[in-house]
């Protein structure tokens, strides 16, 4: 029994009708929220997290989105039709899936047989393969080798399957692939089509089977193929390369070959939409008397001044030094670095007496935090 998929709205908890933006922000707080970095060996995120994915490659696309929300799940199945020939399908043969069986097996046929479809084109399988990258190769893009596996037509006989190039119509079938039986039905006399079981209802037999594929045709092997991809992809996303996946039969055309992006961790860097972020610590004379540092970016190292008597967590932000968009480099996230003030270790016993006089001479009630939590104290007992 196939698995029942959740609606693709419910799983980005947004209305039928929200806007793209509204999608691409939903997708991204939940990407977020089940990202393998954040949810490291929990397969219930991880699957969660690859759920969030499909949604949103169907509803962030606007003729995908057209067709699921006219035909649900089955709209955007690239086995949708007659083998993803259109919702048509091919000389307006229409397939109308597990109904169109039952109907078959009961009344005889009530809709044109799957075996009948056997020597239409179809389109070939969609193959999946995963490309590992730096952050900084997410942020810019690039071009990357990947290498898959697909369904190739055999080589050694040109995907006729026969080793000798001799097909033959099959005796059974008579070359249409389906065998006529005759039941009744409550009284009635029913006529139904069913699969040739001689030649599986392709319609002709192979007598020398080729050695290479043994008769079928097809064999499976290594493609590798350059992928350039885009500025400003995310962990979880996929880049398509059409017409890169597995051979279609009967002339119908290949499908695409699908690449999963997993970003590496960075070691200063995290990424929140199109926004960087880092943590840069300081000294604590830095902090009390500002100072000019050295933050670290995409771009490479920027000078910042940060003002007298900065506090440890204090964000600060560098516009358009984040993540390009995807397919606009002009157009990017801000970099939001946070100070840490660390607290020297190892100090010699010149440097604890300077400290010691010079918390002789502050008043720590004046202090920002100090002031706000002595007020509190005087209100409690008080």
């Amino acid at each position: 029994m196939a698995e029942t998929k959740r609606d693709y709205y419910e799983v980005l908890g947004v209305e039928k009708g929200a806007s793209a933006d509204e999608i691409k922000r939903a997708y991204r707080k939940a990407a977020m929220k089940y990202h393998p970095d954040r949810n490291p060996g929990d397969k219930n995120a991880e699957e969660k997290f690859k759920e969030v994915g499909e949604a949103y490659e169907v509803l962030s696309d606007e003729q995908k989105r057209s067709r699921y929300d006219q035909y649900g799940h089955a709209g955007v199945d690239p086995n949708f039709g007659a083998g993803g020939g259109g919702y048509g399908g091919y000389g307006g043969f229409t397939d109308f899936g597990d109904l169109g069986d039952i109907f078959g097996d009961i009344f005889g046929g009530g809709t044109r047989s799957r075996a009948s479809s056997q020597n239409y084109p179809r389109r070939g399988d969609n193959v999946v393969s995963r490309l590992e990258l730096t952050f900084e190769e997410a942020a810019f893009g690039c071009e990357k080798e990947v290498a898959s596996q697909r369904i190739e037509n055999c080589a050694a006989c040109s995907g006729s399957g026969s080793a000798d190039g001799v097909i033959e119509t099959c005796s059974q079938c008579r070359g249409t692939g389906q065998v006529t039986t005759v039941q009744n039905f409550m009284g009635m006399r029913m006529q139904s089509a069913t699969t040739c079981p001689a030649c599986s209802g392709r319609g002709r037999m192979v007598k020398n089977p080729c050695n290479t594929c043994k008769g079928k045709g097809k064999v499976r092997k290594t493609n590798r193929v350059k992928v350039k991809v885009p500025c400003g992809v995310d962990h979880g996303q996929s880049v398509r390369v059409r017409g890169e996946g597995s051979v279609g039969a009967n002339g119908g055309p290949n499908g695409d070959l699908l690449v999963e992006i997993y970003i590496k961790r960075h070691k200063i860097f995290q990424r929140e939409d199109m926004d960087v972020l880092c943590e840069v610590p300081i000294s604590f004379a830095q902090a009390a008397l500002g100072a000019e540092i050295q933050v670290p970016t995409l771009d490479g190292p920027v000078s910042y001044t940060i003002p007298e008597g900065t506090q440890t967590g204090k964000e600060f932000t560098l516009r358009d030094k984040g993540i390009p968009e995807i397919n606009n480099p002009r157009r990017r996230g801000s970099h939001r670095f946070t100070v840490v003030v660390e607290t020297p270790t190892r100090l010699t016993k010149e440097q604890k007496d300077l400290l010691r006089q010079l918390d002789g001479t502050m008043d720590q009630k004046e202090t920002p935090k100090m002031k706000k939590f002595f007020e509190a104290i005087k209100d409690l007992f008080d």
